[in-house]
């Protein structure tokens, strides 16, 4: 399942949307058996943009899961693309703190895995709320 993560998350940076940044990111995750990806899509007003997880998030919610098992993320380069702080926050929206966030390089080389807790210490969650 692994190698499937990492081709689908190489096939969604190929097609991002980063013609201010350059910087293109793929995302893809399991939830239930099924792989959903995203990929960033950036906007002239650049707070509008859209991270590659986020993306991938909303596809796994409109295909009706609710719980990320594990993600891959992928950017550019040989330095892992680590979730920015949002994104680690809608991780944790939909994934336990022992859910593994892998990155890995442009050519697929796993470069970092780290649990969403190491990501995100003393989260706060949806299980804060009661």
């Amino acid at each position: 399942m692994m190698e499937e993560l990492i081709s689908r998350a190489l096939d969604a940076r190929s097609r991002a949307y980063a013609p201010y940044s350059r910087f293109q990111v793929g995302a893809a995750l399991r939830c239930d058996g099924v792989i959903y990806s995203g990929c960033n899509v950036e906007n002239a007003a650049y707070p509008l943009g859209t991270c590659a997880e986020g993306g991938a998030i909303s596809a796994m919610v409109l295909g009706g899961g609710q719980r990320i098992e594990e993600i891959v993320i992928v950017g550019g380069g040989d330095q892992p693309c680590t979730p920015c702080g949002g994104c680690r926050q809608k991780l944790r929206e939909f994934g336990q703190p022992d859910l593994k966030v892998h990155m890995i390089s442009s050519t697929g080389k796993l470069l970092l895995t780290r649990t969403l807790a190491d990501l995100l210490p003393d989260a706060f969650g949806p299980d804060n709320l009661g």
